[in-house]
């Protein structure tokens, strides 16, 4: 893992595309602005997590479940 130190309205750049800027940072929190393109998908860790979880339960369907969908 690559740790930065920034200040209020500096920048890091993530190759080309990608531009993350400090916006505010108020005792705990720092509050961080995302430049990328639309194609580019940008989740907070725990969106991310939430949203493969959901994604591995429904392809986890037991053959006796998708049994009883078919009618059989």
């Amino acid at each position: 893992m690559l740790i930065l130190s920034r200040k209020i309205d500096e920048k890091i750049k993530i190759g080309n595309e990608i531009t993350l800027t400090i916006i505010e940072v108020k005792g705990d929190q720092v509050k961080v602005g995302v430049e990328a393109p639309k194609n580019v998908k940008v989740f907070r860790q725990e969106v991310f997590e939430a949203i493969q979880k959901e994604n591995k339960a429904a392809v986890d369907i037991s053959e006796t479940s998708l049994a009883s969908l078919l009618g059989k």
